[in-house]
């Protein structure tokens, strides 16, 4: 968050908390993401919602998958879909490689962050995730309230 406070232009727009619990991340990857200008406009308003979405490669191209973005009440005539299909861009050889990751067994492709970076473009940072069973969900909880209870003792010695 330190970037936040030197650069106006980072700003987060959309977090999909939910992702770590559910999903062990294994790695991420910022891709950039095809926009229609209403849509520009209606992030920069902070109408967003990434939390029900998933990403796919279908046809040599990588595509983000049920993500809300809410109208721009500005422009009626020449809105957008707000749960359409939208294109991401990756270059030939991570499409390759995330290809590769989904054809094994239970990877899947997480979107993590929608934001807007330093220069003021938006990007989304994709997970390649493993999903959890409920024992996994369980101990990762268990291990939190660990880590905030050796905190506890530790602010107020012992």
């Amino acid at each position: 968050m330190a970037q936040a406070k030197t650069n106006p232009n980072y700003k987060v727009i959309a977090e999909n908390r939910r992702a770590r619990y559910d999903y062990a991340i294994e790695e991420d990857l910022e891709c950039g993401i095809i926009l229609q200008g209403s849509e520009v406009k209606s992030l920069r308003q902070g109408g967003s919602n990434i939390a029900d979405s998933y990403a796919s490669v279908e046809d040599g191209e990588l595509w983000l998958i049920n993500s809300y973005i809410a109208p721009y009440e500005q422009a009626k005539t020449w809105g957008h879909e707000e749960r359409r299909k939208r294109k991401l861009l990756v270059s030939k050889k991570e499409l390759a490689r995330l290809w590769n990751e989904t054809q094994r067994k239970g990877m899947t492709l997480v979107p993590l962050v929608l934001y807007f970076n330093h220069k003021g473009v938006a990007k989304l940072k994709i997970g390649i995730a493993k999903g959890k069973k409920t024992q996994d969900k369980r101990a990762t909880e268990a291990k939190r309230d660990w880590d905030r209870q050796k905190q506890r003792l530790l602010r107020h010695g012992g």
